[in-house]
């Protein structure tokens, strides 16, 4: 997949199929659309183009970007539409001009005179141009205009999509992982960099990995004690390299008078520095809630625990 940053120097598309979205997640209700876009392309022998967006566009409208989080950083993003045989990933810079160029504009000067499509494949409420005065009915008469195909993707799948996202990302913060792993398709992952704690775990016989996430959009899970898997190279590991098997807690540790929310993962057979180390962690399943010991002892026992019942979920997936 060839990755496109500026839109100025563009290749130019063969008999281009285009989508556009933000497509965060890439979770399962996107994989249909794509599906479609892929099967288009290959009808004509044409290179499908999916558009997106960086910064999310609600950053740039609304306020209300900063209640939300997103399952997929830019770089996974990219990743998962690689996996899944998109041809083009065009990263469009969303910024208040863009925002605002009038929707006459948009089509002529950045859908036509950017892409050149053979095809547009775009959902029926699709909103575009200042003060989102495009539509789906401005397109059809662009689509005539202008000679390309134009495809609507149905009300059904786009409600299923929000819904998805919706789901998916309430089901993360609630620790509900299983469940937003089913609608993705895959195993929510996130990554961190390995910093200096407080090395209390080791102390305890469990030693912990501390994690800094450094996005501050991506979305973590909600507090609690979850198995994992993890690739101690920050990027998913070939089957010939199995992901190493452990444990992770987040939360504030209230059994040692925690003083701050803290991701920590313990790393089963495996004790090596890996300071400053991206660590990237796979969410399997969500084991318990984090609770408050009556002592060190009874903490010490529950870790064991934690990890026999780690170790049955992880060898069965």
């Amino acid at each position: 997949m060839q990755v496109h940053q500026n839109i100025d120097s563009l290749p130019y598309f063969r008999k281009a199929v285009i989508t556009i979205g933000t497509f965060d997640g890439v979770h399962s209700g996107h994989q249909q659309i794509i599906n479609v876009l892929k099967s288009e392309a290959q009808s004509i022998q044409g290179e499908t183009v999916i558009i997106t967006f960086h910064p999310h566009p609600r950053k740039i409208v609304s306020s209300t970007i900063l209640g939300v989080r997103l399952i997929n950083t830019m770089s996974e993003k990219i990743e998962l539409l690689e996996k899944l045989g998109v041809d083009h990933l065009v990263i469009v810079p969303f910024t208040d001009s863009f925002a605002h160029q009038p929707a006459a504009d948009y089509i002529q000067n950045f859908l036509i005179e950017k892409f050149h499509p053979h095809s547009v494949i775009i959902g029926y409420d699709h909103r575009f141009g200042r003060d989102r005065l495009g539509d789906y009915l401005l397109l059809e008469q662009a689509a005539l205009q202008y000679n390309f195909k134009l495809t609507e993707i149905s009300k059904h799948i786009l409600n299923q999509i929000a819904i998805s996202s919706t789901t998916i990302r309430e089901s993360i913060l609630l620790g509900k992982v299983e469940a937003a792993n089913e609608l993705l398709g895959y195993d929510f992952f996130f990554e961190g960099e390995v910093v200096h704690g407080e090395k209390l775990g080791r102390k305890l016989g469990y030693p912990t990995a501390n994690l800094k996430i450094h996005n501050e959009e991506k979305i973590t899970p909600g507090d609690g004690i979850y198995a994992v898997k993890v690739s101690l190279t920050g990027k998913a590991l070939s089957t010939l390299e199995p992901l190493k098997l452990g444990m992770m807690s987040i939360g504030f540790r209230p059994t040692v008078n925690g003083k701050g929310r803290v991701i920590e993962v313990n790393i089963f057979e495996f004790d090596e520095e890996i300071y400053g180390q991206t660590l990237r962690v796979y969410v399997k399943k969500y084991l318990r809630s984090e609770a408050k010991f009556n002592s060190l002892q009874e903490l010490i026992d529950q870790i064991g625990l934690d990890k026999i019942e780690s170790l049955k979920v992880l060898q069965n997936c």
